[in-house]
Formats: structure tokens, C-alpha cells, sequence
């Protein structure tokens, strides 16, 4: 199964909305991270917006087949013409551990090997 992950980064106030538009697409959860915009004044001038230092990253990884649907979803709620004033992103995601799939069990069986 393949995986990507989700990168939000939203004006502060903005993460639950960002994670109920993920989850009415099939999201199961994200963390959120405060985080501080570094933008420069002529980032304002050339998008005409205004910009906030203090963000919110949300982080999701998900199934590669509703991606694409959590990424509309996002520039709809919370997008640069939204009071949130988001992008998003995503990044493949090369190995899991903890998530369902092959190569859990291949580590749950590692481990249990190593604690013999």
C-alpha cells in the first residue's frame, strides 16, 4: 500500500478546519505543530495578501488514492484566498512503521525476534 504525507501550513485558528475538510475526505488524524512564518514583505506585494508569522503545520499521511481529493478539499477551506491563507503539499512516503501493510509485519517480527 502506498502512503504519502500531507503537509498543511495555515495561519494559526486554522488547523481544525484544515483537518475537518481532511476528514471528510477519508483522513483518519494528523498532528499539528506550531510553527512561525518567515515570508518576506515582497511575498505580500506580489500575492497581495497579507502575511502572519504565527502558523500551523499539519502533518497527514494517508493513502495515496485520496490525496489528490484531501488536496482540493484543503484549497477549498483553507486555501491562500481563505481567511486561513494555507498551502499544501504532499511528499511520498518511501517506508512505514506503524501503519497496516507488509512491511509492519516484517518489523513487528523483527522486533519479537531481537526481544528472544
Amino acid at each position: 500500500m502506498e502512503y504519502e504525507l500531507i503537509v498543511s501550513i495555515v495561519n494559526s485558528g486554522f488547523a481544525s478546519q484544515a483537518m475537518d475538510a481532511a476528514r471528510a475526505c477519508g483522513a483518519k488524524g494528523g498532528t499539528i505543530l506550531h510553527a512561525r512564518g518567515t515570508a518576506r514583505e515582497e511575498a505580500e506585494k506580489k500575492f497581495n495578501i497579507a502575511i502572519h508569522p504565527e502558523k500551523e503545520m499539519i502533518l497527514i499521511v494517508v493513502k495515496k488514492e485520496i490525496a489528490d481529493d484531501i488536496l482540493k478539499a484543503l484549497y477549498n477551506e483553507v486555501g491562500l484566498k481563505t481567511p486561513g491563507q494555507g498551502i499544501a503539499f504532499t511528499i511520498p512516503i518511501d517506508e512505514t512503521a506503524g501503519l497496516e501493510g507488509k512491511k509492519q509485519e516484517k518489523i513487528e517480527n523483527l522486533a519479537e525476534n531481537l526481544q528472544k
